[in-house]
């Protein structure tokens, strides 16, 4: 690790672009992998609900910070929903690029919320939240509808406006918005199948494959980046 000590320190991504005269014209994003594990590894979601790998915001939502000196306004808060497959399109809009057409692009550009236009909403009517090939809850708007966790079907809904931390179910309360997310839930299965209901679904994504794949790393049980996963013990 000695050899690493000190690199953050020396280098500045920002600073080396300025110093290269491609500040301006370049975008830079951070984000980040979504969800601690919240177990006892000192990590934590709060005040967002759940941990990595469930349908809780706390497992799933990520930040997100775009800077792109006079394009996208500094100081510029947005909470529309966008996702991280947002981003192909997104940048390909940006640098007048064509996304692939013979296949199906999930993500949506989100340019216009990007550079805060004045009728920007998010291009998502919906959001549907899955674990590996369960459909487990989905979201539109300001509104979350869980329906399935733990092996069985659940129907909780919750105001991530109002409470982004997921503590107050109110399906009781707004029956309307449960039956307009159960109706995004049923076009979910219908595309993508879901195995808690047994849908097959008939516009499933095919696995990507490569042709002729060649390794781009080596295993290194030494290096850095290898000693400092947290889930050493989960993977064996």
């Amino acid at each position: 690790l000695e050899k690493f000590e000190g690199i953050g320190r020396r280098f500045n991504l920002l600073a080396e672009l300025h110093a290269l005269g491609l500040d301006a014209d370049t975008i830079v994003i951070f984000t980040s992998d979504n969800g601690s594990r919240a177990r006892d590894e000192g990590g934590s979601n709060e005040p967002l609900r759940g941990e990595k790998a469930t349908a809780w915001e706390g497992g799933l939502r990520v930040p997100c910070i775009v800077r792109w000196p006079g394009h996208v306004p500094a100081g510029e808060v947005r909470s529309d929903l966008t996702t991280a497959m947002d981003l192909l399109p997104t940048l390909a809009a940006l640098c007048d690029a064509e996304v692939p057409g013979d296949r199906t692009i999930d993500g949506r550009d989100i340019s216009a919320l990007l550079l805060a236009a004045a009728d920007a909403t998010s291009p998502h009517e919906a959001f549907w939240y899955y674990l590996t090939d369960q459909l487990h809850a989905v979201r539109a708007g300001r509104w979350k509808l869980h329906v399935f966790r733990d092996g069985a079907a659940v129907e909780e809904l919750y105001d991530l406006v109002d409470d982004p931390g997921e503590t107050v179910d109110v399906a009781p309360s707004h029956p309307e918005v449960v039956a307009e997310l159960l109706g995004h839930a049923e076009r979910a299965r219908a595309e993508l199948g879901d195995a808690g209901t047994g849908r097959v679904g008939a516009g499933r994504r095919p696995v990507g494959e490569v042709a002729d794949p060649v390794p781009l790393t080596t295993f290194d049980p030494a290096h850095p980046y290898y000693l400092a996963e947290y889930d050493l013990t989960d993977m064996g």
